[in-house]
Formats: C-alpha cells, sequence, structure tokens
C-alpha cells in the first residue's frame, strides 16, 4: 500500500517499483488523501479557464487513467487539499483542509483501508514530506499512526480486525546523490542539465542520503512510470523537466528507486533490493 498525499504523486514517486510488483502479480493500493483540489495547474497547454472550473473531476479522471495504467487499486480518503501556502509570513491554511484535521480523525480512514486491504508492505513519506507542502507532512503523520493503530485492537476497534503491516518504507524519490549522478552524466553527454540551479541551492546532507536502506531496480519500468505521470496532465509539463533526461542516461546511471526502511516487525537485512525482503509467505 502507498499512501500519497495527491493525485499524481503515485505516478512522481515509487511508480516505476509498483508497475514492477504488479507485473510480478503482487496487489497493489494507493490510498489518495485529498483529491488535488487546490494544486495549481502545472502544464501550460492545459492552463485554460474551463479545465480551472472543473479541476476536481479533472483530477479524479486523471487518477483513473494513471491508475489503470500502473495496475493498481486506488482508494480516496476524502480530504480536501490544503493548498500551497504563499507569501511572508504564510497565511493560515483554508478551514476545513486536510492539513488541519485533528490526526486521530484523519487516519481513521487510512485504518480502516489497511485492515481491509491487509498489506504487508506500507510506504509513505518521511517527515519532511519529501518537500514541506502541508498535506505531504500530514500524509506522513496519519501514515505512521495508521501504521501503529491498525495493528492495535483497541485502537479503532469500529473500523475493522486488526491488521500489522510488516514494514515501513519512506520514499527517497529524489535524493540528491541521484540528482548528481544525473545532471553529471547530462553534462558528459554535452546535454543541458534540469537540475543544474537545483544543485546549486541544495545543501549536501550525507546523514540524510545515509538513511536509504532499500533500492529497487525498476528501469524495465521506467516506461510505464512516464505514461503514468503524462496521465496527470494538468499537473505534468511533457515539454517539462520531468522528461529532461532520456531514458537511456536514467537507466545506465540510476536504474533504480530509493526507499528507507523505518519500521519492520520482521528480521531482514540493509541493504535491501526487494520491498519484500524478509517476508518468506506473502499469502
Amino acid at each position: 500500500m502507498h499512501v500519497h498525499a495527491h493525485p499524481d504523486d503515485e505516478s512522481s514517486k515509487g511508480a516505476a517499483s509498483t508497475a514492477k510488483y504488479v507485473a510480478e502479480g503482487v496487489d497493489v493500493h494507493v490510498a489518495t488523501c485529498t483529491g488535488g483540489e487546490r494544486g495549481s495547474i502545472l502544464n501550460p497547454k492545459m492552463d485554460r479557464p474551463e479545465i480551472l472550473a472543473n479541476i476536481t473531476e479533472i483530477r479524479r479522471q486523471e487518477m483513473e487513467r494513471a491508475r489503470d495504467i500502473l495496475g493498481v487499486r486506488q482508494d480516496w480518503l476524502g480530504f480536501v487539499d490544503s493548498g500551497w501556502p504563499e507569501g511572508d509570513p504564510k497565511p493560515p491554511l483554508p478551514e476545513g483542509c486536510f492539513g488541519l484535521v485533528p490526526l486521530e480523525e484523519a487516519a481513521a480512514p487510512l485504518v480502516r483501508l489497511i485492515r481491509e486491504f491487509r498489506p504487508h508492505v506500507m510506504t509513505t513519506y518521511d517527515e519532511r514530506g519529501g518537500y514541506p507542502h502541508p498535506d505531504h507532512i500530514k500524509c506522513h503523520e496519519i501514515s505512521v499512526e495508521a501504521f501503529h493503530a491498525a495493528a492495535d485492537p483497541e485502537r479503532y476497534p469500529e473500523l475493522g480486525e486488526p491488521w500489522e503491516v510488516s514494514k515501513l518504507y519512506y520514499h527517497h524519490s529524489f535524493n540528491r546523490p541521484k540528482m548528481t549522478a544525473l545532471h553529471e552524466a547530462m553534462l558528459e553527454h554535452g546535454l543541458e542539465s534540469p537540475y543544474a540551479e537545483r544543485l546549486k541551492e541544495w545543501k549536501p546532507e550525507p546523514e540524510w542520503d545515509a538513511r536509504i536502506t532499500t533500492r529497487v531496480p525498476c528501469a524495465d519500468y521506467f516506461g510505464v512510470r512516464d505514461q503514468a505521470l503524462l496521465a496527470h496532465a494538468t499537473q505534468i509539463d511533457p515539454d517539462g523537466f520531468w522528461f529532461a533526461i532520456p531514458r537511456e542516461i536514467q537507466t545506465e546511471v540510476w536504474p533504480t528507486e530509493d526507499f528507507e526502511l523505518v519500521e519492520s516487525r520482521i528480521t531482514t537485512r540493509t541493504p535491501e533490493d526487494d520491498l519484500f525482503a524478509g517476508i518468506t509467505d506473502p499469502a
């Protein structure tokens, strides 16, 4: 089970790993916390008044297409996008949004899904949210809460029989060593790197990068990932940075998607190359 904040996150974080596991017969479930209602239109070709006026329905349709491309099951947790607060100081979050829902209330629908779906592995964002969007931070918080609460028969007894998820991972999709390696490879090929400016501002954090425990080889599924990304047409510019690095370079330089094993209820050794390492009987 992948827990994500908005539609499109399931395609931009861990999608090739998802496609790999689906191809191997794994039943994969995506839980989407919000509808992405306050997300900006990031594809200039889709930035039209009629799109903005129907953004909620359009983003649901985009999610349905991406879900079918990846071959996953998907459920909406039903919360409202908090939006990205802009300004200095930043304005308060809008009333009723996901970021303001009390933790126990916000975790409840995820606890129900965990007990219904009974996953062996769960992924979510780190404590920084991957980036500090209030919905990403909240997604992290409810995922950790639900991971523990779903296994506790005294918590949320009305939401089904307890279930222990064996392993909890954080995504490390956009780690600095990966960006650096891709950047350098582009320059070596005489190509312009989309990461040049970002790397100038990105302070090295070796201790943070060392948290990666698990690298899943999934280059054969980068094409599926890209098709799932393109399904989110309001968010993904086909001429933008997402596709600026040729797939051949990606495959050669960084053929994995990277995760951090945060908690495990089974015995496993790190480093790993499989989210299911140590789970001897997934059935």
